[in-house]
C-alpha cells in the first residue's frame, strides 16, 4: 500500500471549515519547534553518531510501539528488549512490519507514517513482504551524513529541546554542547526529582547516596535532603534549566512538621517505613518542590495518575518503560488546595498540570487554571496525545481556561525522529478547532490566526520561561 499522507489530513470534514483550517495550518506549519518537555538523551546530539540500525531507531526504544506489538502477541524479547530470543535488528523490524495492521487509526500510525514518508523517504507501508527491503532502505538512509542527529535537529527546525534529568546528573553532555562552537542549537535540562520523593520506594536510599555524592551535602536527614535538592536546582538553573518535572501517583501536597519528617526519614534510612508515613512524606515533598519553585522560579510540571510497571514479571525481566504503565483516575482540586493556598498567587510560582485522566481536564484542571495565575493546563499527554485526544482537550479546557492558560504542545518523546510528526499533528488539530470556532461565530478569523501563531511558539516560551 502506498505511503502518502493526505495534505488535508486531520482537518474537519465540512468543506468550508476544512478550507479555513488549511489556511490556519499553512501559516504555522513551518514555524520552529519549541519542545519544553521531552526525553531525548542529550548525548545523541553531543556525540552526533549515526543511528545504530532501523530497529533501534524506530521500534525498540518506543514504548508506544512496544505495548501494541506486545498486546498482539509479539514477545518483548523478539523486539530487542531482552537477552534471549530473536532480537537481531532485522528480525525486530520483520516483527514490526508484519504487524503494521495493529497500528491502524492509532496516533502511533500517524506519527510513523509521517516519519517514514517525510523523514526517511519511504513510499510504501511496512509489511511482511517488504520488511527486508525497507530495513535495507532505512539502513542506507542512516548511513547518509545528512541523517546524523545534528543535521536532523536543523532540518526539523527545533528551536529549543528540553531533556529530562536526574538531580544527581552532572549534566556533562549539556555543558559540553553549550561549550561546543560548532553547535548552534539549544538543549536544556529539566530537573526530575522523582527518585527522592518516596522513602518506601526501592532504590530510595541509593538515590540519597547519589545525591550526596553530586551535591557534597549529607542527606542522612530530611533537612539535608532538602538542602541537597536546592543545591542541585541551582546547578541545573546555571546549566540552562527553566523547569522541573515531577511524576507521582497522587497529587496530594500537604505540609508536615519538621520533627515528623525527620522521624520518617530516619526510619526509612533504617529500612522500615509504614505506608501511612511514606504517604505523608511524599505529600510534604510535593509541597516542598512547590516552595522551591516559588523561590527559584523553575516552572513546576506535575503529572500524577500513572500506575507504573503494572506487570511485575515484565518489569523483572525487561525493566521499566516497556509499555505497561497505565492511567489512573486523578484528582487535583482537593489534593492541591494547601499547595495553592500557599503558592497559587505567588508571583514567582508557576505550575503546569498534566493528566492521563481526561475527565480531569474540564472537571478540575481547566477551572484551576481559570482562577489561579500560577496554574496552566498542560497539553494532552501520553494516552491522550492523539488527534482525537487533542480535540477533546480543546473542547474541555477552552470554556474555563481559554487558550492563554494552556501550555503549548508537549511531545514528551524519546523517539527523536517523531518530534516533527507529533508537533504537526498538534498544529493540524488546533487549526481545525480554531476554524470550527470561526465557522460557528465564536471567534474572528484574524484572531484565530493570531492564536494559532501564539500556540506554536510564543505561548510555550512564556509558560516555560524560555526567554528568561
Amino acid at each position: 500500500m502506498e505511503l502518502k499522507a493526505a495534505a488535508d489530513r486531520l482537518f474537519p470534514a465540512d468543506a468550508g471549515v476544512r478550507r479555513l483550517a488549511a489556511e490556519l495550518y499553512a501559516a504555522v506549519a513551518d514555524a520552529p519547534i519549541v519542545s519544553p518537555h521531552g526525553h531525548v538523551d542529550p548525548r545523541l546530539l553531543l556525540d552526533d553518531d549515526p543511528f545504530a540500525d532501523p530497529a533501534a531507531l524506530l521500534v525498540t526504544p518506543d514504548h508506544y510501539v512496544l505495548r501494541l506489538l506486545h498486546a498482539h502477541g509479539v514477545p518483548l524479547d523478539a523486539l530487542g528488549r531482552g537477552p534471549a530470543g530473536s532480537s537481531a535488528p532485522r528480525d525486530v523490524w520483520r516483527a514490526f512490519a508484519s504487524h503494521w495492521h495493529a497500528f491502524a487509526a492509532t496516533p502511533v500510525r500517524v506519527w510513523l507514517e509521517d516519519t517514514l514518508q517525510n523523514v526517511v523517504g519511504l513510499d510504501r507501508h511496512p509489511s511482511a513482504g517488504n520488511a527486508d527491503e525497507q530495513f535495507d532502505a532505512i539502513a542506507a538512509w542512516i548511513a547518509d551524513p545528512a541523517s546524523r542527529p545534528r543535521r536532523l535537529y536543523e532540518r526539523f527546525r527545533i528551536e529549543v529541546l528540553a531533556t529530562t534529568d536526574d538531580p544527581a546528573d552532572d549534566l556533562a553532555a549539556h555543558r559540553a554542547l553549550a561549550a561546543d562552537p560548532s553547535w548552534h542549537g539549544r538543549v536544556i535540562p529539566t530537573f526530575r526529582p522523582d527518585r527522592y520523593l518516596d522513602p518506601s520506594a526501592p532504590g530510595w536510599r541509593q538515590a540519597l547516596d547519589d545525591l550526596t555524592a553530586a551535591s557534597g551535602i549529607e542527606t542522612g536527614t530530611h533537612a539535608g535532603l532538602i538542602a541537597a535538592l536546592e543545591d542541585r536546582r541551582a546547578f541545573f538553573r546555571a546549566c540552562g534549566a527553566t523547569s522541573t518535572d515531577t511524576g507521582v501517583v497522587e497529587a496530594w501536597a500537604v505540609r508536615a512538621e519538621p520533627a515528623e519528617l525527620e522521624r520518617i526519614h530516619a526510619a526509612a534510612r533504617a529500612g522500615d517505613v509504614p505506608a501511612s508515613d511514606a504517604a505523608a512524606y511524599r505529600a510534604h515533598m510535593l509541597w516542598e518542590l512547590a516552595r522551591m519553585s516559588s523561590e527559584d522560579g523553575l516552572v513546576m510540571q506535575l503529572h500524577p495518575g500513572v500506575l507504573r510497571n503494572h506487570h511485575a514479571p515484565t518489569l523483572q525481566r525487561f525493566g521499566p518503560d516497556t509499555g505497561h504503565d497505565l492511567p489512573l483516575p486523578t484528582a487535583y482540586s482537593v489534593p492541591l488546595r494547601e499547595l495553592l493556598r500557599d503558592f497559587g498567587t505567588h508571583p514567582s510560582f508557576r505550575m503546569v498540570l498534566f493528566t492521563v485522566d481526561e475527565t480531569a481536564f474540564s472537571r478540575e484542571i481547566a477551572p484551576l487554571a481559570g482562577f489561579y495565575p500560577s496554574v496552566f493546563a498542560g497539553a494532552p499527554w501520553w494516552f491522550l496525545d492523539s488527534p482525537d485526544g487533542i480535540r477533546r482537550y480543546r473542547e474541555a479546557v477552552t470554556d474555563s481556561a481559554g487558550f492563554g492558560k494552556t501550555s503549548g504542545f508537549i511531545d514528551d518523546t524519546r523517539a527523536f525522529l517523531s518530534i516533527p510528526a507529533r508537533h504537526d499533528v498538534a498544529r493540524r488539530m488546533d487549526a481545525g478547532w480554531l476554524a470550527t470556532l470561526v465557522a460557528t461565530g465564536r471567534l474572528p478569523e484574524a484572531e484565530a490566526h493570531a492564536i494559532a501563531a501564539d500556540l506554536v511558539g510564543p505561548l510555550p516560551r512564556r509558560v516555560f520561561r524560555l526567554d528568561a
